[in-house]
């Protein structure tokens, strides 16, 4: 089977059980609204039993005052709103409560009116004890109607437009049932004067501008809470690219000082054969020579990682002839497989793109060395071909291939296959300049491979921007 990789680069219980936050700022708005809703239905759970509780205090306090008929209706009316209420939580519960924002606002928005006949019902209540009842049974039936009034209001006030649907209709109920028993009464003079009326006005502008403050306090709340997931997440993967950092700049020195040692100690080792045996000098200088350009190409790789990886390297974005760059590399290599016995191919399409050509024919170039170093038999092509997306490159071999599980890795410093026959020579460092050449420039590159039948790299040439592929380029220090 083919493998296929592609590198583009490098304390109140309100607020309690909250969701996982989004990673992006751009979610804040949904999410906090969300968490208010959330913490909305947490706070009422059950809130509405102890409304219900009150109920028979209310009838009790009007009891042989009012028809009992007119009693047991309202109180009829109360447990169907009672039981409309559970009704919800429960659909709340097996529906809603583990969705997201959306499904949030859309539970209040569609099942909304389930508080709307809680208000209604204690709003009736003012017409089974208004100037019907003593005035201490009156008053005291005037404290409940305030509770109720009051009691939901640090839940209701998470969601501004509940909580407005709540108390307006709490409050219009009750004040028609008012002008309906002032008007039953004709006008009569009350137990006590009319000023006393205002009171419910003043509690309903009070309750909407309290909601008001603990709506934002909440928010406030519920934003900061967000913003600082925000920041740890930041901070956790700031962390973790620093200690991924310090761990592959380990692995990089100690690989480094592994692949440099070997050469060292070959030039250590010729030189004192060569001073006990001068006579040897013809056989033993070819090898001092090898030694020598191996170490000289380790430490090339080596400073061109560094001036990469130190945002010094300075890109020069210019229209480039893609054949004519392909021919210059033709030049270089084909002796190169040729005095290894594999066959050069060319098939280059004409076409021009805007990159640095430099850096291009260095990433080709390690490439094409790769393909060479690791092909026993066979041969080697250089082509490039128009598709869909643009110009591309690619470098086919009939090398040694790469097992699918190593694709990836083979981008990365110093990296090479565990006992993968060719590898021993080789510093690794050749695809990891590639892959930082590919990011800076906006050169994708992608490799598909079959073990033992060979490997193609495809490079797939898009028009670089200078000022972006510099500011990538200078922006992979860490």
């Amino acid at each position: 089977m083919m493998g296929n990789s592609s590198f583009a680069g490098l304390g109140n219980s309100s607020f309690a059980s909250l969701t996982p936050a989004p990673a992006s700022a751009d979610e804040a708005e949904p999410w906090v609204r969300g968490e208010l809703i959330r913490s909305l239905m947490r706070a009422s759970r059950g809130s509405y039993l102890l409304a219900a509780a009150l109920m028979p205090a209310m009838v009790g306090l009007s009891w042989g005052h009012v028809p009992a008929w007119q009693l047991f209706v309202w109180l009829a009316i109360g447990i169907g709103a009672t039981a409309c209420r559970i009704w919800g939580e429960q659909v709340y519960g097996r529906h809603y409560a583990d969705r997201d924002s959306a499904a949030q606002q859309y539970f209040v928005e569609r099942y909304r009116h389930l508080w709307s006949a809680s208000a209604f019902a204690w709003g009736l209540s003012i017409l089974i004890f208004f100037e019907r009842t003593p005035l201490v049974n009156q008053f005291m039936s005037w404290l409940i109607v305030a509770g109720v009034a009051t009691f939901p209001l640090n839940g209701l006030a998470l969601h501004p437009p509940l909580l407005r649907r709540y108390v307006n209709t709490l409050f219009v109920t009750m004040l028609a049932a008012i002008v309906f028993r002032v008007i039953e009464l004709k006008f009569e003079r009350p137990h006590f004067h009319y000023g006393f009326l205002l009171l419910p006005g003043l509690h309903w502008w009070l309750l909407l501008r309290a909601g008001r403050r603990i709506h934002e306090t909440a928010r406030n709340s519920f934003e900061l809470l967000f913003h600082n997931h925000i920041l740890i997440n930041s901070l956790t993967q700031q962390r973790q690219a620093a200690v991924s950092a310090v761990a592959m700049k380990n692995r990089f020195l100690a690989s480094a000082a592994h692949d440099m040692r070997q050469p060292v100690l070959a030039l250590s080792l010729y030189a004192d054969w060569l001073r006990n045996e001068p006579e040897l000098v013809a056989e033993i200088a070819p090898k001092i020579v090898r030694a020598t350009h191996a170490v000289n190409a380790l430490f090339d790789s080596l400073f061109d990682l560094a001036r990469i990886d130190s945002g010094q390297v300075r890109l020069h974005i210019e229209r480039v002839d893609v054949a004519q760059l392909l021919h210059d590399l033709e030049l270089q290599y084909r002796p190169v497989a040729e005095a290894k016995g594999l066959s050069f191919r060319m098939h280059v399409s004409s076409g021009t793109v805007l990159t640095d050509p430099i850096r291009v024919r260095r990433m080709i170039g390690n490439l094409l060395a790769n393909a060479i170093k690791y092909t026993a038999e066979g041969g080697v092509l250089l082509a490039s071909r128009h598709t869909r997306d643009g110009l591309r490159v690619e470098v086919w071999d009939t090398g040694i291939g790469i097992a699918r599980e190593h694709l990836r890795d083979v981008f990365l410093e110093f990296y090479k296959v565990a006992d993968h026959a060719g590898t021993s020579d080789g510093f690794g460092l050749g695809l990891a300049i590639v892959a930082r050449l590919s990011h800076a420039l906006g050169h994708p590159v992608s490799v598909r491979s079959r073990l033992g039948r060979g490997s193609v790299f495809r490079v797939a040439l898009h028009d670089a921007d200078e000022s972006q592929a510099q500011t990538r380029i200078s922006g992979a220090v860490g």
